[in-house]
């Protein structure tokens, strides 16, 4: 599948300044930016390496500025946007096209009668990332100058110019730039033209999403390098920035290893239909995208994912929520079981970690429902490969847990001897996936007994009943508590509103708050509740939370309701998970709906309301979150592994 942008589209600078690319290297690390190739986040760089895989994120090749001479002409291909407003140069008017091959973006400059095309892209595995400019046609040279912007800081953070005393020094084929004494170099090299040393500071860069999040909006970087060369047509140049001193610079050799890695993607066999559509195809490519290498003392090619780009890390209830859609869906069973070792590693006190912090420090464990996703990846994972060894390896790992939550663990989780369901929370901690804090707040406290961590909860403890049979063990024990869980499970069911209470025996008592959580009382595989329950649950979110990229996690009706989601981070915060649309709970209420209806071309048509986001917003993917009112605009991350992955998931179970 390829995203297109025609001329008329890419001289509306409004529309490519908000589309956004995005390429991985399969360790953390990432390029990303905008069509106009304007700055407007942080995050935008064109090498933004992991120096510890997959965390340690930093910044080394911000941009290029570009200019052309041909034809007695001179032509500046870049787009800034500047503190003052200005934008200058605005190079935008001169792309003739844009496209997404795979994930990997192309643009075509026109120049006079002359066409130049401009390919980026990463090396698997590698903090490597690859420029090349070829000349298509013209009647004569070109003469292309690349002065190379740098930084050396931790992603999240902002650059303002200062004396930076770099060392750079002349190197084969370019020249090696080492920010400060112990820091990783970056080699800035090509397979042609000249490469010389620079120091100029370009100031101002005006970060307009930034300013939209309520952070930080200006930013500087350093030219550090120039790339002068003279390109006749048919002719092209080929420049390598690197944290390794020796990267391949066969530009046509190492495009050629990664579509060949892209092809290989796509032919795996998979869950999914082979007439699956082409963006369903195209989300396949995205898939791969947040599956990185965590390497472990047991496993040095252990695997996770990462939560969303560009900013998150790897999270345990993100992980597991996404592991069955980004690798049994797309045929990569192998992964799946990387990631349920690698994970099965932190476990402690019956838990699994909730994030692993950027800078490595002792992981986090502040989730109840990260272990309780952990039973149904094991779970879809064993259905999809009988895979006997993994799940007996697992086995007492999962007994051991669910001990845990029976006798209590961590903040307050743990199984109510009287009706078998599970209570979680204390005040100042946030458990549940509604998990946003600001300080001391926690917006969504959701303190006692959530919907959908019962609804996990009993699937828990039913997935090991069937475990325990199937491996010989005494399943009476899980097959007890199961049944005493689905019979207090009742206790959810509203009778005066028509659906479920969103948490019982909280602080405040029951919470009638019409939320989505309790969808997953009926998307997941053990169905809890009548038949004429479980269609109301599903009649009430598509009249009250449904929008075509996801489902609300608050209802208008209710008065903390937030449309627009937008401000400084407790304004943002705030309206998380109180209207804010969630694209991953697409493919639970597709799936709910199926359940109900038994109409599968019904509810994959929810899901197809994904397909004009593919081209709008990060391209080839599916962003974070939206705002809960019309347009929907998409907000957050723009590339989400459950988003993608649950889109994926129900889409293998329901095309079939």
């Amino acid at each position: 599948m390829k995203l297109c942008f025609n001329r008329d589209c890419c001289h509306h600078l409004a529309t490519i300044e908000t589309a956004e690319w995005l390429v991985t290297n399969g360790i953390g690390g990432y390029a990303s930016g905008t069509v106009a190739g304007l700055l407007t986040r942080r995050y935008h760089g064109l090498l933004v390496a992991a120096l510890n895989p997959p965390l340690g994120r930093t910044l080394l090749l911000t941009k290029l500025e570009e200019r052309v001479s041909t034809g007695g002409q001179t032509y500046e291909l870049s787009t800034n946007r500047w503190a003052d407003g200005a934008i200058n140069p605005v190079g935008y008017h001169l792309i003739d096209h844009f496209e997404l091959d795979g994930t990997l973006p192309r643009w075509q400059f026109a120049l006079g009668d002359s066409q130049l095309e401009k390919r980026l892209w990463m090396e698997p595995g590698a903090n490597t990332t690859y420029l090349s400019y070829a000349v298509l046609s013209g009647g004569g040279p070109m003469h292309l100058t690349l002065h190379a912007l740098i930084n050396y800081r931790d992603y999240h953070g902002d650059t303002r110019a200062t004396d930076w005393p770099i060392a750079t020094e002349q190197v084969s084929h370019g020249i090696k730039i080492t920010a400060f004494a112990g820091a990783t170099p970056l080699y800035l090299l090509a397979d042609r033209g000249e490469i010389s040393l620079a120091y100029t500071w370009y100031y101002g860069f005006d970060l307009a999403v930034e300013r939209y999040r309520g952070l930080t909006d200006r930013e500087d970087h350093l030219q550090a390098a120039t790339l002068t060369v003279t390109l006749q047509p048919g002719e092209s140049v080929t420049l390598v920035a690197s944290t390794e001193p020796a990267p391949d610079l066969d530009g046509a050799s190492a495009l050629k290893r990664r579509r060949g890695y892209e092809q290989s993607i796509l032919a795996l066999g998979t869950q999914l239909q082979p007439t699956a559509p082409n963006w369903v195809q195209q989300l396949r490519l995205a898939a791969d995208q947040f599956i990185v290498q965590r390497a472990t003392p047991v496993d040095p090619g252990g695997k996770t994912i990462i939560a969303g780009y560009p900013w998150f890390s790897d999270w345990g209830r993100d992980t597991m929520i996404a592991l069955p859609g980004l690798t049994l869906a797309t045929g990569r069973p192998d992964i799946a079981r990387s990631i349920l070792l690698t994970f099965a590693q932190h476990m402690d006190r019956g838990m699994l970690p909730n994030r692993f912090p950027d800078a490595g420090e002792v992981p986090e464990y502040n989730t109840v429902d990260a272990t309780l996703w952990y039973f149904q990846a094991v779970r879809a994972y064993h259905a999809a490969t009988g895979d006997d060894q993994l799940l007996t390896q697992l086995y007492p790992v999962l007994a051991d847990s669910l001990a845990w939550h029976q006798r209590g663990t961590r903040y307050h989780i743990q199984m109510d001897a009287d009706d078998g369901l599970l209570y979680a929370g204390e005040p100042g901690v946030q458990l549940t996936w509604m998990d946003a804090k600001v300080g001391d707040w926690v917006v969504t406290p959701r303190i006692g007994k959530p919907v959908e961590v019962n609804a996990l909860w009993y699937g828990a403890l039913r997935s090991q009943a069937h475990f325990a049979r199937h491996l010989g063990y005494p399943s009476a024990p899980y097959d007890t508590l199961a049944n005493q869980a689905a019979i207090s499970f009742c206790r959810f069911w509203n009778p005066s509103t028509g659906y479920c209470y969103d948490v019982l025996d909280g602080p405040d008592g029951d919470d009638p708050t019409l939320r989505p959580n309790q969808i997953f009382a009926v998307s997941l595989p053990d169905g809890l509740l009548s038949s004429e329950q479980q269609r109301r649950i599903v009649e009430v979110c598509q009249t009250y939370l449904l929008t075509p990229v996801g489902l609300r996690s608050l209802s208008p009706s209710h008065p903390h309701y937030q449309g627009h989601y937008g401000g400084d981070q407790r304004q943002r915060d705030g309206a998380y998970h109180q209207g804010t649309v969630w694209g991953w709970l697409l493919g639970p209420f597709a799936l709910a709906h199926w359940r109900v209806y038994q109409n599968p071309a019904e509810a994959l048509a929810f899901l197809e309301g994904m397909i004009p986001h593919l081209s709008s917003h990060g391209l080839g993917t599916i962003s974070e979150i939206f705002d809960g009112d019309p347009p929907f605009t998409p907000r957050g991350c723009l590339a989400q592994a459950w988003s993608v992955a649950e889109t994926l998931r129900v889409w293998a179970e329901l095309g079939r």
